[in-house]
Formats: structure tokens, sequence, C-alpha cells
């Protein structure tokens, strides 16, 4: 019988396999394996990105004839169905593994318990649950998305103590610490796509690219809330070298103006409005048919506001600094608010950390959690 904490050793070896996939395996899920055998690592892998092997595939391909008889750590259940690669429940069957330790069973209402069931049915010893909440937390994107169609929505922001983003004139740079934006570069690494809003392009003039001392990040899809296609044409997020797509939600259907945002390789999305206004629901649910499944919101304040009153953001991440500006303009929300407390949008697993100077805050919208 396999020690409880060796087995959670290599769970965690394969979770922290997974996240080296983050941000580039959409529309599939983050996921690592780790193949042990006598106690020893024989093979280990990661999914990379969408097309290519499983992770189950690439530790197979390494454990060669020692899979035969081992243990597999998987942190979501292998699939049994044909996508764009085989199904990897017939590989391990195959590869002849004795033990199969899932941390999470796949979410996918289509899928959910049939890679399970065929390793059983298979005579396979099967395990679901070890490091769940780690293994779950790799897939919260990918599990919001199957589920909901809409993308996983973090809402980033940096304010001062007394909680503005930004003085009487508009000055944010920089609000935060140096720590705390490269925090915020290591995730745009992982997401799928950023989001502004048109007074943010305006303002701030910001590139929305993956700045990381390694020179390796991806950048996401960038994408800019415009309603009235007010986004100047030097703005430096439409003169960039980036292989990745920027993306213009407006309402505006000026052909001439939309043209041109184009001819600068914008895609231009033209939806229906909502009170005169992009309809972000109506944003969200076409995001979610491109695939993204996991988006940085980054401002601004307005944005973020109608963003939460249609429950679209999910999670917040708040840098607060040791600063106080002596103002109340520039909050984290512009928006309509509350009348009473009662109503008040209710926050759940409130964490914090010291990013250098700052305070880092986290926390779940718990009226955006899947049931």
């Amino acid at each position: 019988m396999i020690a409880v904490d060796q087995s959670l050793t290599w769970m965690a070896r394969a979770v922290t396999l997974a996240r080296l996939g983050e941000g580039r395996t959409t529309p599939n899920p983050p996921v690592g394996a780790v193949i042990v055998r006598a106690g020893q690592v024989v093979g280990e892998g990661f999914h990379p990105r969408a097309g290519e092997p499983h992770a189950e595939i690439f530790a197979l391909r390494q454990a060669g004839e020692a899979a035969r008889g081992a243990d597999i750590y998987v942190t979501l259940e292998p699939c049994a169905h044909y996508g764009r690669t085989p199904p990897c429940a017939d590989a391990l069957i195959a590869a002849g593994v004795k033990n199969v330790y899932i941390g999470v069973s796949d979410p996918n209402p289509k899928v959910a318990g049939r890679g399970i069931a065929r390793l059983r049915a298979a005579g396979i010893n099967v395990q679901v649950g070890l490091l769940e909440d780690d293994c779950r937390e790799l897939i919260a994107a990918f599990s919001k998305h199957v589920i909901s169609g809409l993308p996983l929505t973090i809402y980033k922001a940096a304010v001062t103590l007394d909680g503005q983003s930004a003085t009487t004139t508009g000055d944010s740079r920089w609000v935060s610490c140096d720590l705390s934006r490269q925090r915020v570069h290591q995730l745009r690494d992982r997401v799928d796509a950023v989001m502004v809003g048109v007074e943010t392009v305006c303002q701030d003039d910001p590139l929305l690219t993956t700045r990381l001392d390694c020179h390796q990040g991806h950048d996401p899809v960038r994408i800019i809330v415009d309603s009235h296609l007010r986004t100047p044409l030097h703005s430096r997020v439409l003169n960039l070298d980036s292989s990745a797509q920027t993306l213009i939600a407006t309402i505006c259907e000026d052909q001439r103006r939309i043209d041109d945002f184009r001819k600068k390789g914008a895609d231009v999305l033209c939806l229906t409005p909502l009170s005169g206004r992009v309809s972000l629901p109506a944003l969200w649910q076409e995001l979610g048919r491109r695939e993204i499944q996991k988006m940085l919101l980054e401002g601004g304040s307005t944005l973020a506001a109608a963003a939460l009153g249609h429950g679209l953001i999910d999670r917040l991440m708040v840098f607060v600094a040791p600063k106080v500006l002596g103002s109340n303009s520039r909050g984290l929300f512009n928006g309509q608010g509350c009348d009473t407390m009662a109503e008040a949008v209710q926050l759940m697993n409130m964490k914090t950390e010291k990013v250098g100077t700052d305070l880092l805050i986290t926390a779940q919208v718990k009226t955006c959690l899947p049931d």
C-alpha cells in the first residue's frame, strides 16, 4: 500500500507540471501526469497546448515498458472520447498501468465519469480526489466555460489605502510597486485575454502585453470595450509587434471608422447595444464562443462596475498600496452601487498576501460560483 504522504508528493508534482501549460491549452484544461513504479518516477508530462498529446501520453512515452504495472497520478480524469487526440483512458489500459490516481473528475457533462468507468471496466484500480482542491483550481476556468459557456473573469486593480486608483488629475503611474506589476505580467502569461475599457486606453495608452524577465511569456488576446470607437488609431495597443489579436467591441456602425481599425490589424466586433453601450452579457457570450476561457479585466472602474452588475466577474485581485490620496472620486467601481448593505455583492475565500510593499487581496464573487 502506498503511503499517503508519498501519494500527495507525486500528485503535487503532477499539479506543478500542469501549471506549465496554463494559458496555452485552451480550449483544453491544463493537466499534469506522473508515473511511479517501485517508488521511483519513471515518466511525467503535461499538456502543452490544444492539438498536442495530453499529459498522460507524454508520461507514457517517457516511461516506456516501465509503465506496465505502475501507478499514474493525473490531475484530471483521463479522457475517454476522440477529440483532437485519441482517448487517454485507452492508452493507459494498453500500457498496462495498475493504479490510476485522479485529482478531479472531468466537469464536462458530456464526458464526466466515462474515463473512470472505462479504466475500472478494464480492471484498473481508480481512486479520485487526491489533492482535489488544487486540481479543481487548475481547471476552474475550463469548468466555468464548459458549464456556462462564459470565460472565468478576474478583475485586477491597484488602489491606495483609501481605495483610490488614480489622483484627481487621473495620474495612476504607479499605484502599485514593481513586484506587484510583475505579478500582473505573470498572470497575463496564464490567461487567454485581457480586457480594458476605452477610457483606460485614452488615459493610460497601455500595451496590454506580457513582459517577463525571461522574455518567454505569451501575449493574451487584447480586448477593448469601445462603444463608439473612440480608441485613437495611434494607440500603442494598435501598433504592436505581437502575435496576439486585438479585439475591439463596439456598437458603432461607421464602416469607414471600422475599416481604419481593421487596417491596423484589429478585429472589430459589432454588437447589439444595451442602454446605448456594448452589451456586456452578449460580449462575454461571444468571447466564450471564441473559446476564451480565462480573462483578466484590468479596467476601468465604470466597465468593472457594469460587469459586476451583470454578474460577470468571478474573482477580485486587488493590490493595496501603502499610500493615501485623500480623495474619493476614483475607486474600484464606478457605478450605481447599492442602497443597502443587504444588496452588497458577497465575497468568499478571501486571502491576503504581501507583495513587495503592497498587500494583495484575492477573493471569489459568491454569486458567480458554479453550483
